[in-house]
């Protein structure tokens, strides 16, 4: 193969790669659900299913369309599976993965940039490449995690599953403004009586009152659901703030919304502050940790995996993504252990630590569990074939 056709199949296989990393964002990756005697199947026809996505945790169960039965929306299995879990001790789904789902955009463009990188033959065009796309990554990820009101660069599923998950509506994206009269400007009052003493033409009461309920007439401002779920996230913050349950202002940022998500679920069963404040504290550290960890990363690559003369380094651009599916079954275990062994002495029943199903079927009590892979994972392990074909064409050319 000579150089024009190896860099023309290079090209093309990390665009491929490139467009199904961004599938892989938008599909879930994996599904849980657990099927009941006390949930029947005419209900719950998939069991209490949920989706695990890169970015949250949403509803997997479905519209039932019967004829006994009339749904104007699915139910919400997420609610439904925490209250399941909770009698045993576990916390909300929620508090699994915080981090991996506030960085998610910020990572997965970052594999996206480095399989690019990956195609690129020429050390210099690859030096520039990473040098603007990961000057791009960082700013987006600093202004999303640390500047007042940098939610607004965050995506709108993120933020979707973490007002969902506050047991919030989400459906309603209309804000109105409402401006009530009680009684007529006394300075209108007072000149009105004036002119009226002076014989001058002076309009009636009902007329002013009638002027003053336009006036006051409800304005309706349609907003896009991203903006809404930022507004709705403010307005429980800051009822929070109202009740001192928080003491500092609403910023609006990454780092903020995290914290203060993570212990408010944490708390949503088990309000034990003095459990709680700790786990707090070491997800706002890992969230400093994990910030300059992935600045880091991406100077190391950006001066190791650009030299003319290849090196390890070079070859993670591409072992790194090809790894994913990897790195994914490691973190969904992780966090399916924590489920199970850190149970809180509150539930309603006594149960002994236990890993949850990672793979397959098993059974809890009186429910059977599924856990399996979705088209998401499915796309993973495509790409990692995508990689691993360029990875051997670039081996073969160094040969």
């Amino acid at each position: 193969m000579n150089d024009a056709k190896r860099s023309l199949v290079l090209t093309s296989l990390s665009i491929t790669s490139a467009v199904i990393l961004i599938a892989i964002y938008l599909n879930p990756i994996w599904w849980v659900a657990l099927t009941a005697p006390n949930y029947p199947e005419t209900a719950f026809p998939d069991g209490v299913r949920i989706n695990f996505h890169m970015n949250g945790v949403f509803n997997g169960c479905t519209l039932v369309v019967k004829d006994e039965i009339t749904e104007e929306e699915a139910l919400d299995c997420v609610h439904e599976m925490d209250t399941i879990n909770h009698y045993v001790g576990m916390y909300p789904i929620a508090a699994g993965g915080p981090i991996e789902r506030g960085f998610s955009p910020f990572l997965v463009s970052l594999l996206i940039f480095m399989v690019i990188a990956f195609g690129i033959s020429d050390p210099k065009k690859r030096l520039y490449f990473l040098g603007v796309v990961f000057a791009f990554n960082a700013v987006w990820m600093t202004m999303t995690i640390y500047k007042t009101d940098g939610l607004s660069y965050q995506n709108e599923g993120y933020l979707y599953a973490l007002m969902n998950q506050l047991d919030q509506d989400v459906n309603d994206m209309t804000l109105t403004s409402i401006a009530t009269v009680k009684s007529v400007d006394s300075e209108r009052a007072l000149k009105q009586l004036r002119d009226s003493l002076a014989g001058k033409e002076v309009e009636s009461m009902d007329d002013m009152l009638a002027e003053k309920d336009a006036e006051a007439a409800p304005v309706v401002v349609t907003i896009s659901q991203k903006e809404g779920l930022i507004l709705q996230l403010k307005d429980t913050y800051e009822n929070d703030l109202h009740n001192n349950r928080v003491s500092d202002e609403w910023m609006g940022n990454g780092y903020q919304l995290m914290a203060w998500h993570y212990g408010k679920v944490l708390g949503r069963y088990f309000n034990n502050q003095d459990e709680i404040r700790p786990m707090v504290k070491t997800l706002r550290i890992a969230t400093h940790v994990v910030f300059f960890g992935l600045i880091g990363a991406m100077l190391l690559l950006v001066v190791m995996a650009t030299r003319a003369k290849r090196n390890p380094v070079f070859w993670l651009l591409v072992l790194v993504p090809m790894a994913l599916p990897v790195f994914f079954i490691i973190d969904y275990a992780a966090w399916l252990w924590w489920y199970g062994h850190t149970l809180n002495d509150m539930g309603a029943f006594a149960v002994k630590p236990f890993m949850p199903t990672v793979f397959g079927e098993g059974k809890v009590a009186q429910f059977a569990t599924f856990s399996y892979p979705s088209i998401g994972f499915g796309l993973m392990m495509l790409n990692s074939a995508v990689l691993a074909a360029m990875a051997l064409i670039r081996r073969d050319e160094s040969i």
